[in-house]
């Protein structure tokens, strides 16, 4: 009986030793897995540090408002205006040159003159070049009306400086019918514009000699 007690007793102390050996590892567990005061679990498994925990008690800053705003420009008044200086003067442009052409006198054959059928006239007319343009190769003598008289119906007209007078002549050759003639020629520029006075040729063909 004593034996038996001796051998719970013995037991019942491996237990207390093995139950105090639990407990101060429990109390160590315990105090090595507590969190410390300057990590704090937060929401999602996130550690809370004292400076982060102050930096989300800061409240944030307000947002810029970066709406664009219009800018008002004052626009100077009529009166304060610059006036503008006197304009820059263009050089005049030369003037073109005016045609113009005067009859002075026939000096061969006059208007009414008696001729033969066939007879060859040396028609001469003395005229001024009244315009302030020479008469150049481009000028041009053309008959405007009445028969052509065996003559071209356009010949250059005789070179004259404006201002100077000059001789016109023109070959013709009398119709062989009897009968008066008339034919009006006149002067044209290299633009082909007429000008001047016309020049007329008149003659009487007569069927017997003069």
């Amino acid at each position: 009986m004593r034996l038996n007690l001796i051998a719970v007793s013995i037991h019942a102390r491996r237990a207390g030793i093995s139950l105090f050996i639990l407990t101060v590892l429990f109390l160590g567990l315990s105090l090595g897995c507590s969190p410390s005061p300057e990590s704090i679990p937060t929401q999602a498994g996130a550690i809370l540090t004292p400076q982060f925990a102050r930096e989300q008690a800061t409240p944030a800053a307000p947002a810029r408002d970066l709406t664009p705003t219009a800018t008002l420009f004052r626009l100077a008044s009529p009166s304060t205006a610059p006036t503008s200086t006197e304009a820059p003067r263009l050089p005049t442009p030369t003037p073109a040159c005016q045609d113009g052409l005067r009859y002075l006198a026939d000096i061969t054959v006059p208007d009414g003159s008696i001729v033969s059928p066939g007879e060859a006239i040396d028609k001469q007319w003395q005229v001024v070049n009244s315009g302030t343009c020479n008469w150049n190769e481009r000028y041009w003598l053309r008959r405007i009306s009445g028969p052509p008289l065996d003559s071209l119906d356009e010949q250059a007209l005789y070179p004259a400086r404006g201002g100077t007078q000059a001789v016109i002549r023109v070959l013709l050759v009398a119709p062989p019918d009897p009968g008066t003639y008339r034919s009006a020629w006149q002067a044209y520029n290299p633009q082909g514009e007429p000008f001047g006075d016309p020049i007329f040729v008149e003659i009487l063909v007569s069927s017997t000699s003069p």
